[in-house]
């Protein structure tokens, strides 16, 4: 059996791999036309920055090293043109000296990732204007660089790369300016969890610009300027282009065949394409979301390498099947990390599914013991079984465990109330008696239950101002003063002092309660319930409602937490 893949990195080099350990005897070539088969995609933007400071440790696997461990034929620097199905091709070009050639299979894996998106914008071609994707295009914004007076630069785009490509231009001492054309950065989550994000990196030194529009780019001098709708042009000595990818399916849509959502080439289960004979894997093709059902383009490492064992498994008779992805992701940014899994808000209003939403704030780990922060939990579930939806963490240490935790259990289609059951690993450096990720199913549990009514942050303005209901601020009269209350008809009762204090509220009126995180406004509405009183507790607290209702661009990133040096160039 010979088995052409086209295309390494993650899905291609994992088939690869697997169909060796499955097959001794078949034939198998990887087509690879970038001089890298095996490299580590998500490590490119922390080379620009100086983190990995040796080039050899973003390559995974080389050509050689396949051939001597695999006996694979891997061949660097050329690139497929088109595949022919009926007569089971490939035609071939050596990117070294432009010839070409024909190369059968019996099976073939695509394996193409996906591109860069970049729109037609004027100068978007000029040298200084970069993207990042490749090994290559790493060494060619390091070297750059390394070689030219680069003091200020400009990311256009506020997902996974963009994001990651600022802060290690931020570490390399270049000042750096986002653009972004949405409201928000970092799509996965939804915006009042992007809020604090948006808080934390302006006060890391990153001039975010959000909203913003990128018309083209004007050369001038030895840099060129940044244009955008409605704002002054920026002089920048660098631009990247991180607005997003697109699946890379021409290949496949020339060779007839189908194609799926944003042009992702159709796959079923078992990875095979619209022709039995090929199977495609990684960023360039449709899967299920495994939460909706729905078909998605989801361009993760994760899903990539997944989808390569199952395409190898299926051609050597493993009836192995992709059930889904779920978008689970996390990035660190500076230092903090952020994280998502499953369906945010606005992927199931999309997909017109009926959620309930809780947010809670945990701390990673015991507070006593040293070095404890808090992390911002927003969990969708569904409001009839509780089934577990979706999740999203913002913070600083823990966040990745909690997430793997909940991304598990959306997976095996857990509820909240089997949240608070899990028996998760505890010691003070390391967590608390009651997880942060069993706390958010106790909380959705009393939700659900009745024994607490919740609003959240965007409903506080909207409130009667009339005297119908009454606002109570349950914090300490240290954290009002500090702090202000949530608006100027609140009433400031300590939480220590309300049930002395019982006798200054009316009873005929619902009673809007907060403190600072939720959790003492929580114990505030039990306490109110069972003496009588209709009461409603703010998701979140005072603090989540301040992330999105007020200005806190530059009070959320103390030095300590930065972790570099920032306003300096280079």
């Amino acid at each position: 059996m010979k088995v052409v893949i086209i295309g390494g990195v993650a899905g291609g080099a994992t088939a690869a791999a697997r169909l060796r350990r499955l097959d001794e005897k078949a034939e198998i070539i990887v087509l690879e036309r970038s001089g890298y088969v095996s490299y580590a995609n998500c490590g490119l933007p922390y080379y620009v920055g100086g983190v990995i400071t040796d080039r050899e440790d973003l390559t995974l696997q080389t050509p050689e090293g396949f051939r001597r461990r695999f006996n694979i034929d891997v061949r660097v620097e050329q690139e497929a043109l088109a595949v022919h199905p009926e007569n089971h091709t490939v035609n071939v070009r050596r990117l070294a000296d432009g010839s070409t050639y024909a190369l059968h299979y019996d099976k073939l894996i695509l394996s193409p990732g996906a591109r860069p998106v970049k729109p037609p914008l004027p100068g978007i071609d000029d040298p200084r204007v970069f993207t990042l994707r490749t090994v290559e295009d790493t060494l060619r914004i390091r070297e750059y660089l390394d070689t030219h007076n680069v003091r200020r630069a400009a990311v256009v785009g506020g997902g996974f790369i963009g994001l990651e490509a600022a802060e290690n231009l931020l570490h390399a001492g270049v000042a750096t300016t986002l653009f972004q054309l949405d409201d928000q950065i970092l799509l996965p989550l939804d915006k009042d969890m992007a809020a604090e994000l948006h808080a934390y990196l302006r006060g890391c030194g990153l001039d975010l610009r959000l909203g913003a529009q990128v018309t083209g780019f004007v050369p001038g001098g030895e840099g060129l300027s940044v244009q955008a709708a409605g704002m002054e042009d920026l002089p920048v000595d660098l631009v990247l282009m991180g607005i997003g990818v697109t699946p890379d399916s021409e290949l496949a849509k020339k060779a007839g065949l189908a194609l799926g959502v944003k042009g992702a080439i159709a796959v079923d289960g078992h990875m095979r394409t619209s022709d039995p004979d090929i199977y495609a894997v990684g960023d360039a093709v449709e899967v299920r979301h495994f939460v909706t059902g729905a078909k998605s383009h989801i361009a993760l490492a994760g899903p990539a390498n997944k989808q390569g064992r199952i395409a190898a498994d299926h051609i050597c008779g493993i009836p192995s099947t992709f059930t889904g992805a779920q978008g689970t992701s996390i990035i660190k940014l500076f230092d903090m990390t952020a994280a998502s899994t499953g369906l945010n808000e606005k992927m199931a209003k999309a997909a017109g599914v009926d959620y309930g939403k809780v947010v809670t704030y945990s701390a990673s780990h015991a507070t006593y013991y040293p070095g404890a922060h808090n992390m911002t939990i927003k969990t969708l579930y569904d409001p009839a079984t509780g089934r577990i939806l979706g999740a999203q963490i913002v913070g600083f240490d823990g966040v990745d465990k909690r997430m793997d935790v909940l991304s598990t259990a959306i997976r095996a289609g857990l509820t909240a109330a089997a949240l608070t059951e899990l028996d998760l690993a505890y010691a003070p450096p390391y967590g608390s008696a009651k997880d942060p990720v069993n706390m958010a199913g106790y909380v959705i549990e009393d939700v659900r239950s009745g024994l607490v009514e919740q609003h959240h942050w965007d409903e506080v303005a909207s409130l009667p101002a009339d005297g119908s209901v009454l606002l109570l601020d349950v914090r300490t009269p240290a954290e009002v003063k500090k702090q202000g209350l949530i608006r100027p008809d609140a009433v400031h009762i300590p939480l220590d002092e309300l049930r002395d204090r019982l006798g200054e509220l009316d009873p005929s009126k619902k009673i809007y309660v907060n403190c600072f995180s939720g959790l003492r406004s929580y114990l505030a509405c039990r306490m109110l319930r069972q003496h009588g009183f209709r009461c409603s507790n703010l998701s979140g607290g005072w603090r989540f409602w301040s992330y999105n209702a007020t200005d806190r661009a530059h009070d959320a990133a103390p030095t300590h937490l930065c972790g570099i040096p920032t306003g300096q160039g280079r």
